[in-house]
């Protein structure tokens, strides 16, 4: 996510800039309009400005909220360029008078926003990637809704395609993304009283897009959205750690479900409780089944697994199977490779004698996993399926 490096590949404007580095770039981005995205963004700008950093306006959408058009107060603001289309003239971002004034750090409102026809460059998201190639830092915002794979997603929640997208990718390759966190009372109250829309729009807005339920999911994909990037820069950065300890760490903020099946009968209530547990959560399920190689699966047990497999998916989980002689160091690989933070496992159905001789899959597990939940499963001892043994 984070990128440095120097690029010289050609812009949309066809024209290469080779600057001595990359500005870097930092995302306010929020459940919907009127969380704050742009007063936090001046709001930083301000402070910046105070420590002696060169900063400017380059495109401020206000909508008419005084609280956001006095927070612009005290910043330089670059004049937009003037478009003629259709005997109307539009504005726009000057984004050449920004490169010739050539700040430290451009302000630059509603990324997914797009130009007019015309333009030299179709998106805003582009012509920031043409000012971040020049060397300049930007601080720009956007809606959850705007950023491309969610789209279908949010479609389907609040009944509203959002025709302005931005690719993932800006999100991805971004500095820093900050996410702009109201509660959906208190997105509410502003909008009635009339800090968010004109009085006309506001019965409208309550009954369409910022219905509550609409509201709530919008949100929590926000901070999803937010907690993703940082997982991942997270496992980046232990995966490159110099220290040996560090780097053998994950970092796992999204809870995900991992189910221990086998032979025994029990099998089918293990994913139950693990698709209960999945769903509390809000999370992936993933289940997984350690074949021995040495052995082959009777036909009973084959379609028993099949079983397993099959109600698995129809709980929209992943069903994986892995050959080891070594089980619990199967399913530890397994854990780690899925980043699962909660097994499900049954309990042991071995004798006291063998557990402790050998220790129970549980105990070994416990050992070879740290700072994962491991959930143990009660069930009848001494099970036999359809008069077959079980595997142990």
């Amino acid at each position: 996510m984070f990128s440095d490096e120097i690029t010289s590949e050609p812009l949309a404007n066809n024209a290469t800039i080779r600057p001595a580095h990359r500005g870097k770039h930092k995302i306010f981005i929020g459940m919907a309009p009127g969380v704050g995205k742009t007063y936090r963004m001046l709001e930083e700008a301000h402070a910046l400005k105070q420590e002696g950093i060169d900063v400017v306006i380059g495109l401020l959408e206000t909508h008419g909220r005084k609280e956001t058009t006095q927070k612009a107060d005290g910043l330089e603001l670059i004049p937009r360029k003037e478009v003629v289309r259709g005997g109307l003239t539009l504005t726009e971002m000057d984004t050449e008078a920004i490169l010739a004034r050539s700040p430290q750090l451009a302000l630059i409102d509603e990324l997914a926003h797009t130009n007019v026809p015309g333009s030299e460059r179709e998106k805003r998201y582009q012509d920031v990637e043409v000012i971040l190639a020049a060397g300049i830092d930007v601080y720009s915002t956007v809606n959850i809704q705007h950023i491309e794979s969610l789209n279908d997603l949010v479609a389907r929640i609040t009944g509203v395609v959002v025709r302005e997208r931005v690719p993932d990718r800006l999100i991805e390759e971004a500095d820093e993304v900050v996410v702009i966190d109201v509660t959906p009372e208190t997105l509410e109250e502003r909008l009635v009283e009339g800090k968010i829309y004109a009085p006309e729009k506001i019965h409208q807005a309550l009954a369409n897009f910022f219905q509550r339920r609409n509201l709530i999911a919008l949100r929590e994909l926000a901070l999803r959205e937010v907690a993703d990037n940082v997982e991942e820069d997270a496992i980046a950065l232990t995966a490159n750690s110099p220290n040996k300890q560090l780097a053998g760490q994950t970092c796992n903020i999204h809870e995900r479900v991992l189910v221990c099946v086998s032979t025994y009968p029990n099998s089918l209530q293990l994913i139950r409780r693990g698709a209960r547990l999945a769903g509390y959560m809000n999370a992936p399920l993933y289940t997984v089944f350690v074949a021995n190689p040495d052995r082959f699966l009777t036909k009973v047990e084959s379609l028993h697994l099949e079983t397993c497999e099959h109600l698995c998916q129809e709980f929209g989980g992943t069903f994986i199977r892995v050959t080891s002689h070594n089980i619990a160091q199967a399913i530890a690989d397994v854990a780690k490779q899925y980043r699962i933070t909660q097994i499900v496992i049954g309990e042991s159905q071995r004798s006291r004698w063998k557990i402790l001789l050998r220790g129970s899959l549980t105990q070994q597990l416990v050992r070879l996993l740290k700072n994962i939940d491991i959930h143990i499963i009660s069930s009848e001892k001494n099970a036999e399926f359809n008069g077959v043994a079980p595997v142990r």
